[in-house]
C-alpha cells in the first residue's frame, strides 16, 4: 500500500506564495510589454472642431494626442510650430527629457531625432529658422495638458523644442511661451518612457508623426 504524504501547512503556504508570485511576474511582464493596453483611442474621423486649422495631431506609440493651438495668445510661436509641422520636421523627434507625471519634452530638430540622437548636444539643436522672441502671457495658466515652447535660461531663445505639462505648474505662468493645450489623449502622454534618474532618457519614445488636423 502506497502511503500519501500530506503537505504541511507551511508547505501549502509556500506553494500558494510561489504560484501567486508567478502570476504577478507574468502579469507585470505582460503589462510592461503592452503599456498601451488601457489607453483610450481617438477616432479622428469622428472628431469635429470649430477651428480645425488650429488643431494638431501628434501620433505616438500609444495613439493620437490632439492639441488645440492658440494663435491669439502667441501668434509667432504658433506660426513657427505650424511651419515645422508642415515641413514634417517633428517626425521622429524623441521625448528625450521626461519628468514623470510632470512634463514631456521633444522637438530638438538637429540633435534629437530618434534615428540620429546626439546625447552630447541634445537640447541645443537649431531648426534653421532662427530664434523667436518670447510671447509671455500672465493670463495663460500652465495647467494639466498645457503646451509651451521650451527656451534656454534667457528669454527670446525659443526655436523648435516644446513641452507638455502632465500636471499644473504655476511657476511656468508668465515664464514660458504658450502654444496650446491637449484636448484629447492626455492619458497617452503618461505612458511616455521616463528616464532612470538620468538627465536624458535612453532609448526614448518619440513622435511618429505630427500633422495638422485638416491635412489628415
Amino acid at each position: 500500500m502506497i502511503k500519501t504524504i500530506k503537505a504541511s501547512k507551511s508547505e501549502k503556504i509556500l506553494f500558494i506564495f510561489l504560484i501567486s508570485l508567478s502570476i504577478f511576474a507574468f502579469t507585470s511582464f505582460f503589462l510592461l510589454k503592452n503599456k498601451c493596453l488601457f489607453v483610450g483611442k481617438n477616432n479622428l474621423s469622428k472628431l469635429n472642431f470649430n477651428e480645425p486649422n488650429n488643431i494638431a495631431v501628434m501620433n505616438v506609440e500609444c495613439g493620437n494626442v490632439i492639441i488645440e493651438l492658440y494663435p491669439d495668445i502667441s501668434p509667432k510661436a504658433v506660426e513657427r510650430f505650424k511651419i515645422l509641422i508642415e515641413q514634417k520636421m517633428y517626425d521622429g523627434s524623441a521625448f528625450y527629457k521626461v519628468s514623470e507625471n510632470t512634463f514631456v519634452q521633444a522637438g530638438d530638430i538637429e540633435y534629437g531625432n530618434i534615428n540620429n540622437l546626439n546625447y552630447s548636444k541634445i537640447g541645443s539643436g537649431k531648426s534653421g529658422l532662427g530664434l523667436l522672441k518670447s510671447e509671455l502671457s500672465d493670463d495663460f495658466k500652465f495647467t494639466e495638458g498645457s503646451v509651451g515652447f521650451a527656451r534656454a535660461t534667457e528669454f527670446d531663445t525659443e526655436d523648435s523644442e516644446f513641452f507638455i505639462t502632465l500636471k499644473e505648474i504655476p511657476i511656468y505662468q508668465g515664464e514660458y511661451t504658450p502654444i496650446g493645450k491637449v484636448v484629447y489623449g492626455l492619458d497617452i502622454l503618461t505612458k511616455i518612457k521616463t528616464g532612470n534618474k538620468a538627465i536624458y532618457v535612453l532609448r526614448p519614445d518619440y513622435i511618429k508623426t505630427l500633422r495638422m488636423f485638416n491635412s489628415n
